[in-house]
């Protein structure tokens, strides 16, 4: 690794500004002024944001072969997004030539390698580098990072390998014992031929819904192994227009307009999730008579029908996912799971059910991400220490106990209704007026003060009381002790609002070091 030096963020900030936004350092460096974990959205755009900025000094470092993030990684059949491409998109990076409503996982990762190389951030990506741990040094005020490549300094580190990023595969006695293919979701095996086979899927939420249908009419059976049914809405996706693409592209107010009427379309959402629940029960009805329409046999409607409050659990939205269960060759198991042998599944009832391969299609580590039991702040401490009681951060940003850091899509930004990259974006629009700020004040170190933490999530904890999402059902939105630490309770207008801007009264702000004077010698 290279020598550590004494220069302080500020004066960094002021070096490369002097350079024309130059980094000094060349691309083999083992430093940067801010290192980005991550090229998912979250990363992606961070980066892109701090581009456009005038900065050059940063690196991302990136644990796979390519860009992406999620939208690389899920490649299972039938992945797509659940938010209408409109608005699951940069909004400085429109992009007319979306093929349908709700665009598919190639489309999405196509549009953030187009966005990589059109912002010019490839040269800053440091591929096939998984980062193993981050330590803060008090010493020089610089972030360590160990990847499978070697370590990296930094002086501001920004997290934004975003929370499904991590697979989640649930303990389940035998489960080493299968002879047969395993895998999950967000690992598909290509290599593996399904035709013909029994197979089973474990879990119906938002992957579940999309892979069933995809490969039912591929096996000889399917078993769907069903813990708690999904409330689900028509999805009525189209294919968007030739004419309309043309039209985005020669006037793109047009797509603007469009976009902006999505976003109010489904802002109106947080409406019955977080103010008023009761107007869940018209959104209720309407997915009862979708189950209705598509589900005749009154035995499986039952199966699927949910008995909690719409929105406790993520609403999905599919036009094919009850047509396919209603098929000859799929079974709806609700029992849960006793047990997995070589060849099978034995459910709680003690049924055995023959299976030639287990998809787990579970989701993510959400509240419990492995990467926070790396990341280390003052006094040795991890992330996982600090949350030990719950994950929480200040506006889902910045963490106390962990100076210069920055989380992307952190604690209580997650939604229930709308585009995620929307709260992405208030986040860069915050994190870069902060480094604004630290650069403009001659500042090396800034860390949220614990007072300021802790009052701003006791006021989150408080409003997510009374919302839907605590109206008893379990879902991936709690922790362990039943504390929502993943949405955000609210509007998304609110949460843009209150990061507009840096506000340097919260924060532990220390000046840059100045070195002594070095007398003269006669």
């Amino acid at each position: 690794m290279s020598q550590t030096s004494t220069t302080s963020a500020a004066e960094r900030a002021t070096q490369h500004a002097a350079n024309g936004g130059m980094s000094p350092h060349d691309a083999d460096a083992r430093h940067a002024h801010i290192i980005i974990v991550g090229t998912g959205f979250a990363g992606l755009g961070m980066a892109i944001k701090l581009k456009q900025q005038g900065s050059n000094d940063f690196l991302l470092l990136e644990r796979g072969d390519d860009v992406g993030g999620t939208w690389r990684d899920n490649t299972y059949p039938g992945c797509a997004c659940d938010v209408p491409s409109q608005l699951y998109s940069f909004s400085f990076a429109l992009n007319p030539g979306w093929s349908r409503t709700y665009s598919s996982q190639r489309e999405i990762w196509a549009y953030l390698r187009d966005c990589a190389a059109r912002y010019g951030i490839l040269p800053h990506i440091r591929s096939q580098h998984a980062v193993r741990a981050a330590a803060w040094d008090d010493a020089t005020n610089r972030w360590r990072i160990t990847t499978n490549q070697g370590d990296y300094t930094a002086d501001i580190l920004i997290l934004g390998q975003g929370p499904l990023s991590e697979p989640a595969k649930p303990a389940i006695p035998g489960i080493e014992n299968f002879a047969g293919t395993l895998f999950h979701s967000a690992q598909w095996d290509h290599a593996h031929d399904l035709h013909g086979e029994r197979v089973a899927v474990i879990g119906t939420g938002a992957s579940a819904i999309q892979i069933v249908p995809q490969i039912q009419p591929q096996v000889s059976q399917l078993l769907l192994l069903q813990r708690t049914p999904p409330w689900i809405v028509p999805r009525l996706d189209r294919a968007v227009p030739a004419w309309r693409q043309r039209m985005y592209r020669a006037v793109p107010l047009t797509q603007r307009l469009t976009r902006t009427l999505v976003y109010w379309q489904r802002e109106l959402g947080a409406l019955g999730l977080v103010y008023r629940p009761k107007l869940m029960q018209s959104a209720a009805r309407i997915a009862q008579r979708h189950l209705a329409a598509q589900v005749p046999n009154a035995d499986l409607r039952a199966k699927l029908t949910p008995h909690y409050t719409m929105g406790c659990k993520r609403i999905l939205v599919s036009d094919d996912f009850y047509p396919a269960v209603s098929q000859p060759n799929v079974t709806v198991e609700t029992a849960g799971i006793r047990e997995v042998r070589p060849h099978s599944i034995i459910t709680s009832d003690g049924r055995e059910h023959a299976v030639d391969t287990i998809i787990y299609a579970t989701g993510f580590h959400v509240t419990d991400m492995p990467i926070a039991q790396a990341v280390r702040g003052r006094r040795g401490a991890t992330l996982a220490d600090a949350w030990q009681s719950g994950s929480q951060a200040y506006l889902g940003t910045t963490v106390a106990g962990f100076p210069n850091m920055f989380l992307l899509v952190g604690p209580n930004t997650g939604l229930g209704h709308t585009s995620m990259v929307l709260m992405m974006e208030a986040q860069f629009a915050y994190i870069t007026d902060a480094l604004r700020t630290l650069a403009q004040r001659g500042v090396q170190t800034v860390e949220i003060t614990p007072a300021a933490q802790q009052a701003y999530n006791e006021e989150i904890q408080r409003k997510l009381q009374g919302t839907v999402w605590l109206s008893g059902c379990a879902s991936w939105y709690l922790d362990a002790k039943g504390r929502n630490t993943t949405l955000w309770p609210g509007f998304t207008w609110e949460f843009r609002r209150r990061t507009r801007h840096f506000d340097p009264a919260h924060y532990t702000l220390q000046p840059q070091r100045v070195a002594p004077a070095v007398a003269a010698t006669p």
